[in-house]
């Protein structure tokens, strides 16, 4: 056996899972089978196929699992056999996509060799391994799903077929792992999102354009409050800029290089050529360009939650995670390199601020995401400067406790950041907040500030992002609570439930003086019976249920019933609306 690189013992059992899956497929299907690729990922693995004409569907799963449990029980070997170019090219000269792989690894001239692997005598498979010594150290498996995907990832290639799978070393692990993904898909944002009418696609709009409802627009509403709020207070001021621009002005940022595949351009009859913006940054920056400032000005803090827009491939939009159509809330602060790390700090303090009110705070964990140290060119900016910015970040993780881990490779275009990730109620993680440190953008938009000495120096430019995108951050949100939101972002607080219609007129009056303190209150003046219009409430998650009957109307009261307390008995109307008002104010997490 190879000798096992870097690789878990997971990620080669899992590897090696994939091969058994491949053989099976090939018994399966027989020798017209094309084989693509067979990598392990985050939770798995899976192989690509092309099969001609014909199609893998999630029914034909269970046979491919028996046929590779069968291989298993064989105890067959993984042997490593080393062959030169030539004898690869003879070896798979019936497999077009392994012999594009073998071309670009070299010519006979190189003296290369390369690495395949055989399965017993059933299968052979181009690979630079590791696998487990024999089949039956690979643990408890199952396959998950297949989908479509193209050769290489590039739609204008073929559509292969993936089937996904996974392993463990335990079957207790699998189960657990199993158990996992059951929840997960009782959280899917796209389910609840429907279930409690959040947004929705529109075929005639696009994909990857969602239009958020009355009810996803409230959650989005009370996320922008807050966040300005918290922002405010730390000294941010809200501009606007539009969601267009000449392309000089990222090409100026580097931004048209950098995503020159994923620019929306903008052109009419009348000549107008624009580019849809990509990032809010670069229009920031014009603002603060606009007049002479001096160093007592600094720091300059811009906020805003705008459009921004990614030509994202096709393949890889789905709900609300990938979108064409990106609400970002952005933040941007312009100041002397002596105030960057107390800037830095506040923008930590406002993340922490932030997401302790949501219950995350203290399940995450924190990125100093810098440089790949081999290749600068991928960059703008000087290197001494990144320096600077690298050592700054690392002494804010040291100073604040933050214990940030150095990952090399991840750092944005025009500097090194801070990326925290948080876990969500399963334990999925997921990175939104980032607070990064950029010398670049200044000194190539040649902004400037006057120094106690009258001359023009380039400002720093901290980049900020607490919650991210909105839809993205929806996306944890919904999944995080399951649709049970906190009273404060709930889209719908209270539900009125008549007894019957002759209780209307004195709901409706309760109705006018919840919504007179801005308390979301819908009215459920339908004709069913009050159990199903409670079970109704119940489904749709709203915190508070207020029965109102002929006692209610006597007594001048609301019946309420919390959705986690139950019935608590009748209130006195304006008691309830300062209770709620009290509970929203304090942003309690039911």
């Amino acid at each position: 056996m190879k000798k096992e690189k870097n690789e878990s013992k997971l990620d080669v059992m899992r590897h090696s899972a994939a091969h058994v899956m491949a053989a099976a497929v090939k018994q399966l299907y027989g020798d017209q089978v094309k084989f693509a690729i067979g990598p392990t990922i985050e939770d798995g693995f899976y192989y690509d196929f092309d099969l001609g004409k014909q199609t893998i569907s999630e029914d034909d799963l269970p046979k491919i699992e028996k046929k590779m449990k069968h291989i298993i029980k064989q105890n067959l070997n993984f042997i490593q056999e080393d062959v030169t170019i030539n004898e690869a090219l003879t070896k798979m000269k019936d497999q077009p996509y392994k012999l594009e792989l073998i071309k670009e690894l070299g010519t006979e001239k190189d003296k290369k060799t390369v690495t395949f692997y055989k399965l017993g005598d059933i299968f052979e498979d181009l690979c630079s391994g590791p696998h487990v010594e024999s089949t039956n150290k690979i643990g408890p498996f199952k396959l998950m799903k297949v989908a479509g995907a193209y050769w290489r990832g590039d739609e204008n290639n073929k559509m292969l077929q993936r089937i996904y799978g996974t392993a463990f070393q335990s079957k207790e692990e699998l189960e657990e792992y199993l158990n996992l993904l059951k929840a997960a898909a009782e959280r899917d944002h796209r389910k609840i999102g429907k279930e409690l009418d959040l947004f929705v696609f529109s075929d005639l709009v696009g994909p990857g354009l969602p239009l958020f409802t009355p009810r996803g627009v409230a959650i989005i509403d009370e996320l922008k409050k807050y966040i300005e709020e918290v922002c405010h207070s730390y000294g941010f001021k809200k501009v606007m800029t539009p969601h267009l621009a000449k392309l000089d002005l990222y090409k100026i940022s580097g931004h048209a290089d950098k995503f020159a595949d994923e620019l929306f351009h903008v052109t009419s009859k009348s000549g107008h050529d624009f580019v849809l913006k990509p990032v809010q940054c670069p229009h920031q920056t014009q603002i603060y360009a606009s007049k002479i400032r001096s160093y007592r000005d600094l720091p300059v803090r811009y906020m805003e939650s705008e459009k921004q827009y990614r030509a994202e491939k096709a393949g890889e939009i789905g709900g609300l995670g990938r979108v064409y159509a990106i609400t970002v809330e952005d933040g941007h602060s312009f100041c002397r390199v002596d105030q960057v790390k107390e800037e830095v700090k506040n923008m930590i303090n406002i993340i922490k601020d932030f997401y302790d009110v949501l219950g995350l705070w203290g399940s995450h964990w924190v990125s100093l995401s810098v440089r790949d140290y081999s290749d600068f060119s991928k960059y703008i900016g000087i290197e001494e400067d990144w320096d600077k910015c690298e050592q700054m970040l690392q002494e804010v993780s040291d100073e604040m406790g933050l214990d940030a881990k150095k990952i090399e490779g991840e750092a944005a275009l025009y500097g090194p950041k801070l990326d925290f990730m948080f876990k969500d109620a399963i334990g999925k993680e997921i990175q939104i907040p980032t607070v990064q440190v950029d010398f670049a953008t200044p000194q190539r938009f040649e902004l400037a500030f006057t120094n106690e000495k009258g001359e023009n120096i380039n400002p720093v430019m901290v980049h900020r992002a607490i919650l991210g995108s909105y839809e993205r951050f929806l996306v944890l949100l919904i999944e995080h609570f399951a649709g049970i939101f906190p009273l404060w972002l709930s889209p719908v607080q209270v539900k009125l439930l008549p007894v019957s219609d002759k209780f209307l007129d004195y709901t409706k009056e309760v109705q006018a003086k919840l919504d007179k303190e801005n308390i979301r209150v819908e009215l459920d003046d339908s004709s069913e019976t009050l159990g199903k219009k409670i079970r109704k409430g119940e489904q749709e998650k709203i915190p508070y249920l207020l029965i109102i009957g002929e006692k209610e109307v006597k007594d001048n009261k609301v019946a309420v019933r919390q959705r986690s307390k139950g019935d608590l008995g009748g209130k006195q109307v304006d008691d309830f609306i300062n209770e709620i008002k009290q509970e929203i104010e304090d942003k309690i997490i039911d």
